[in-house]
């Protein structure tokens, strides 16, 4: 019987081949069950099965029941072995050999029954039958088999449980057997019925604590032999090298053990239910601790494990409460470089990379420049970028770049990309980079940026153009680079174009905050003033796009004869309506209001917006709106019409009086009328103060000293002569006392 599973081959038993059995019929039922064998081949498989019918059997001692074998090789053989090399791993290695299942004996399928007696002996026999039954499980073909021994399979849970602790190498050896089911999903409810799951988390912990008490105890007698002087130093230092050795050597197999115990679950956690037994089991702290270890393959299966359960957010927690960044430094990040052969780390990556608080803890650990080497390696690019692409939207992060090589290899995979539309991960990672200064004069250094706008523009692309635009909102030499890309983005803007493309032109545009760029001239050259104004009706295109034209309508706002020329066109009753239709969207507000202050710095503009339009009165309106920044613009804008208009100047002085007295104006206006005392108000009534008259205008209602002071408003001198004013209040001897 075959103990190893060969590459590209499948084993067929046929049971009921005698010497009776009709060998056309069997092999076109093999043929059809089996779909590694094409249908041509049927001549061939008739001939194997006459063979092996008429071949001469002698059975050995141990073979107490008649199993023949075919053997069938796939006629994709040679194909299916290229594809497997060129395939990389998508899961860790499958757990090797290790001491204990090594043995010079080779199992037979029909000798099941005498190693199940074996795990009835000492610890060295149930050592010995559990590695022999080992050797059938890892036979993928023995497995229904050994299904149906339930003595077997009871034999060896119940040794499980009762002696792991007596020996890692028979617990290690009866959990490889389970492992081996655990492979294969129809194997799942085997393992729960025996409860192998909950009892390797128990191994687990309890190596885990074991581990500890050995660095504990190592640690001491190192401390020991170090502290001490004289003749015992040495005896000492040999103690320590001794119990050194010991340490390593159970290290060695506690680590196999915990590798085939962690590999299990892993297997058994496709299922999320069994995932979530698994959690409230503290997985996540145990694999966290096994992070600590130098075995390289068993920190791949500790992050694959990892990586699989980051996905949910309850499990992300409990690896950022571990400090799962910290830890990592320890054994992946100082390795990163030399020891990558498994996407599974950085996959875990990317999913904790969603966390703030990890990104934080990644780029205190190194990460960032480690990172950026592998964006060259394409084995890791794309998930390495997706990483740094989550750290780069943390504007703390972003000048960190500009310290690696990482710009300089982005730009050049920008150029290099020979498709349409490169990959999505790349161009938002040049996104957010460029919105750094640094950065964005790193890009632009050379032909950097005529490059960039060569290629958005002829390729049309909104997301090239939106780097561009990030690039443009820079002050200092780099937005003076775009002078000789006006009119290009100019020419862009247009009914025929593409409307998320048109957006980031307007905002390259709107950028240009430049003083020596005629705006004028762009404006009458590429008919921009009825595009923008068409653009400004409520509904005429996404909100995106109106909001644009806004910001573009307040930078050419800037230069005086452009300011005169939308006025003209009638662009500020236009911007009214629409702040009436945006009023909700404190974007729409507070960008329209910085066109009114842009406007109402020119005298043309000035008095068009003062006399022939209702802006002021929506400015004092807006003088009180919750957004700071827009009642910011407004004050402002309102402070230089004052300047230049009474009438107006009034009104707003007049409303900031009662915007600040407003609890005093609503208490007198709410002041109830004493029945008691009508003389109070004079004898023409109660006369409505809001709604026809001014309750300013009304000096009687002003308090005095004896509750009002007179109609007239005059006060005598030798009124306050009397009282002096201490913590803010009166004190003195009334006027109508008697001394």
């Amino acid at each position: 019987m075959l103990g190893e599973r060969k590459e590209c081959q499948k084993i067929i038993r046929l049971k009921s081949l005698n010497a009776n059995t009709d060998i056309a019929s069997l092999a076109r039922k093999v043929v059809e069950e089996c779909k590694l064998i094409h249908v041509s081949k049927l001549g061939e498989v008739e001939q194997l099965l006459y063979y092996l019918q008429n071949r001469r059997h002698t059975p050995s001692s141990r073979d107490r029941i008649p199993c023949f074998q075919l053997i069938v090789l796939s006629l994709f053989q040679c194909c299916c072995f290229a594809e497997k090399k060129e395939k990389k791993p998508s899961k860790p290695k499958d757990p090797p050999s290790f001491e204990g299942m090594e043995i010079d004996e080779v199992a037979n399928i029909n000798d099941i029954d005498d190693y199940v007696e074996l795990l009835y002996e000492d610890i060295p026999e149930k050592v010995r039958g559990s590695a022999l039954i080992l050797q059938l499980a890892r036979n993928p073909d023995n497995l229904e088999e050994l299904l149906q021994n339930e003595t077997a399979l009871g034999a060896l849970a119940r040794v499980l449980r009762e002696d792991w602790k007596q020996s890692v190498e028979l617990a290690t050896t009866i959990i490889y057997v389970f492992f081996c089911f655990s492979s294969f999903s129809q194997f799942h409810g085997l393992i729960t019925h025996y409860k192998i799951g909950a009892l390797c988390m128990n191994i687990i912990d309890h190596e885990l604590k074991r581990y500890d008490l050995w660095q504990d105890e190592l640690l001491k007698k190192k401390k020991a032999y170090i502290l001490c002087r004289g003749s015992d130093n040495q005896n000492l230092k040999k103690e320590y090298e001794k119990a050194y050795k010991k340490y390593q050597g159970l290290v060695i197999k506690q680590e196999q053990l915990l590798r085939v115990a962690l590999y299990l679950l892993l297997n058994l956690a496709e299922d999320t239910r069994t995932e979530l037994k698994m959690r409230n089991k503290n997985i996540v702290h145990m694999l966290v601790k096994t992070l600590e270890r130098e075995n390289f393959e068993l920190l791949i299966l500790v992050t694959s494990f990892l990586k699989k359960l980051s996905i949910f957010m309850e499990n992300k927690n409990d690896m950022v409460r571990m400090a799962l960044a910290l830890t990592c430094k320890c054994s992946l990040v100082r390795n990163v470089l030399h020891r990558f052969c498994n996407t599974n780390q950085n996959i875990l990556y990317v999913n904790l990379s969603f966390d703030t608080g990890l990104r934080n803890k990644m780029v205190q650990v190194g990460l960032l420049p480690k990172l950026t080497t592998l964006i060259g390696n394409e084995n890791h690019k794309q998930i390495a970028m997706c990483i740094l692409y989550h750290i780069s939207m943390d504007d703390r992060f972003k000048s960190m770049f500009a310290y690696t090589d990482c710009i300089p290899q982005l730009m050049k995979m920008l150029f290099e990309c020979a498709e349409e539309r490169m990959e999505a991960e790349l161009i938002s990672f040049c996104i957010n980079l460029a919105a750094n200064k640094r950065n964005a004069q790193l890009v632009c250094e050379g032909n950097g940026l005529k490059m960039l706008m060569k290629r958005a523009l002829k390729l049309k692309d909104p997301l090239l153009m939106k780097m561009i635009r990030n690039i443009s909102q820079h002050d200092g030499p780099t937005k003076n680079l775009f002078i000789d890309y006006v009119g290009d983005l100019a020419a862009q803007i247009g009914q025929d174009e593409e409307e998320e493309f048109v957006i980031e032109c307007l905002g390259t545009l709107a950028n240009l905050t430049i003083s020596d760029l005629d705006w004028e001239l762009v404006l009458k050259e590429y008919n921009l003033v009825p595009y923008l104004k068409d653009r400004l009706k409520p509904g005429s295109a996404e909100d995106d796009l109106i909001l644009e034209v806004v910001i573009m309508i307040g930078t050419v706002s800037m230069d005086d004869s452009c300011a005169a020329m939308l006025a003209k066109s009638g662009i500020i009753p236009a911007l009214i309506e629409l702040l009436n239709a945006q009023q909700e969207d404190d974007e729409f507000v507070c960008q329209i209001v910085y066109v009114f202050y842009q406007m109402v710095f020119h005298q043309a503009t000035r008095d068009v917006i003062i006399k022939e339009t209702q802006a002021p009165a929506y400015l004092i309106d807006l003088m009180h709106d919750k957004n700071a920044e827009i009642r910011k613009v407004c004050d402002n804008t309102l402070d230089i019409i004052a300047e230049y208009d009474e009438e107006w100047a009034k009104k707003i002085q007049s409303e900031k009086f009662r915007w600040h007295n407003s609890q005093w104006l609503e208490m007198v206006e709410n002041r109830q009328m004493d029945e008691a005392e009508p003389f109070m108000y004079g004898d023409d009534g109660i006369e409505p103060f809001i709604h026809e008259g001014d309750i300013l205008e009304r000096p009687d209602l002003f308090y005095s000293a004896d509750g009002i002071i007179p109609s007239d408003g005059a006060i005598s001198p030798e009124f306050f002569n009397d009282f002096h004013v201490q913590n803010g209040d009166m004190v003195g001897q009334h006027p109508f006392t008697s001394r």
